[in-house]
């Protein structure tokens, strides 16, 4: 089957390349799209999908009886937001357990297909074992794995798969691409978007670059990674002229002396009749620089979630932060003051149709929107932190009319505008292309430098942890 957009105009300006849009997949292609965050990747699959109006030209497949809509299913975190029923309060719904059961199971959602398939499938990716768990109560790669499996049950005759591997760990990752390949094998078409050249499979026929709305001509994949001016022009930070962080000046504040930022002692978290944690003891002394290491639902995010405040059975465990053991009287507001976090968690309901400037100085209220008037020296310091991380020119345009990496981005900067004590980045790099990771990488080491500041830093990639970190906490998954 060919699937193809010939001369493709969108009938509205915010969806338009710079030229008119030509591109064919043609019989038994696999493609990978690639280019830098906001070049218009996700905007040209969703061209490719049928899901824009044209104004100009027409998208199609040449098989009469297969339509477009038919042919082509795709993934993204974007299909995220729809599983998760997410609204402000999701963050801390999650972790009540009450709120959980009124979450459909995972398995539910999957009815409409024949158990015996749905078996076949599950076990591709190995999920068999959250069929039965409730949808909020999943980490975001148990999320991201679930969809691929979900859409694997249509079958699809081309496949889109959204940046597939960021938030699963190096296991998930390898199933995931021995699964593509196999099925590319088998017939099924599949295009990869991917902000990182490598990232791109060997199985992979064709790239196709993209940069500022425009698509670049079509090369293989052994030209693509040996063309080193096109990699340096598609992201100069990693393949050209390295970033030289340029920081906000900090912030001086006094704050109660203490020696530990966090104390966890026998620590023990269960929903239902299920344990996520159980005896797990953690030191962090303030200064300190952690990597938290663990698979896809061994219990990073809940832990975390003990710290931020977030989760309710902080207070049943014997829990010390800055010095203070939780429950003795100190405001949640008063904890979130001192800490900056960012995780998949929070992008996934910080979804506000407002401008990415207001994004970024929520920050100083650890709020979802802004909902007290900043200062203008608040102001300045979030346009600053957003132009160090190269998103200054978003600040006017709607949060969630930009693509995933920039709004990660833009986050990036609300998590660090308040000049926190501790930083919590909970997989900071989803979705950002190869040069922005390099500049977020300097950024933290930049920021980790300056004295006092604790550090904790979840991935599941080991080449991403920053070279500040020099201790190491792994959990390992339950069951």
């Amino acid at each position: 089957m060919h699937i193809f957009i010939r001369g493709a105009v969108a009938r509205f300006p915010e969806f338009r390349f710079t030229h008119p849009v030509d591109w064919t997949i043609g019989e038994g292609e696999n493609w990978a799209v690639v280019g830098p965050n906001g070049a218009g990747k996700s905007l040209l699959t969703d061209l490719l999908r049928g899901r824009i109006v044209l104004r100009e030209g027409e998208t199609g497949t040449d098989a009469p009886d297969t339509p477009l809509y038919k042919a082509v299913r795709s993934i993204s975190f974007r299909d995220i937001y729809s599983l998760a029923d997410c609204r402000e309060g999701y963050s801390q719904q999650r972790w009540n357990a009450s709120d959980a059961e009124q979450s459909p199971t995972a398995g539910s959602l999957l009815s409409k297909f024949p158990a015996e398939k749905i078996v076949r499938y599950a076990g591709v990716l190995g999920i068999e074992d959250l069929l039965d768990k409730r949808l909020v109560t999943l980490s975001s790669g148990e999320l991201r794995k679930f969809l691929i499996t979900r859409t694997l049950l249509e079958e699809p005759r081309v496949l889109i798969l959204d940046n597939p591997f960021i938030g699963l760990d190096a296991a998930s990752r390898g199933v995931l691409d021995r699964t593509m390949e196999r099925l590319s094998r088998s017939g099924v078409q599949i295009v990869l978007v991917v902000s990182d050249p490598v990232e791109i499979p060997e199985w992979t026929d064709r790239v196709l670059p993209v940069r500022a709305l425009t698509c670049l001509p079509p090369v293989s994949r052994r030209e693509f990674l040996s063309d080193a001016a096109l990699l340096a022009e598609l992201f100069p930070e990693r393949y050209g002229t390295p970033y030289v962080p340029d920081l906000p000046e900090k912030e001086d504040r006094a704050s109660e002396p203490y020696d530990e930022a966090i104390r966890m002692e026998a620590v023990r978290v269960r929903y239902g009749g299920r344990t996520i944690l159980d005896g797990v003891d953690w030191t962090v002394r303030r200064g300190e620089k952690w990597a938290l290491l663990g698979d896809n639902g061994s219990g990073k995010s809940t832990l975390l979630s003990l710290v931020c405040g977030d989760n309710p059975q902080a207070y049943a465990n014997r829990l010390t932060l800055f010095g203070r053991r939780r429950g003795t009287g100190e405001s949640i507001w008063e904890i979130k003051r001192r800490i900056g976090y960012l995780s998949p968690d929070v992008h996934t309901y910080y979804m506000k149709d407002i401008p990415c400037l207001q994004v970024a100085a929520s920050g100083f209220f650890d709020s979802v929107g802004l909902y007290d008037k900043c200062t203008s020296r608040q102001r300045d310091l979030a346009a600053r932190w957003l132009d160090a991380f190269g998103a200054g020119h978003l600040a006017g345009r709607s949060f969630v009319r930009i693509s995933y990496g920039e709004q990660r981005l833009v986050l990036l900067a609300r998590t660090l505008v308040k000049d926190p004590e501790l930083l919590i980045l909970d997989e900071p790099l989803h979705g950002l292309d190869a040069g922005k990771k390099e500049r977020v990488r300097r950024i933290v080491e930049t920021f980790c430098a300056r004295p006092g500041k604790t550090l904790i830093y979840v991935t599941h990639y080991p080449g991403e942890i920053p070279a500040c970190v020099t201790r190491c906490k792994r959990l390992e998954k339950r069951g």
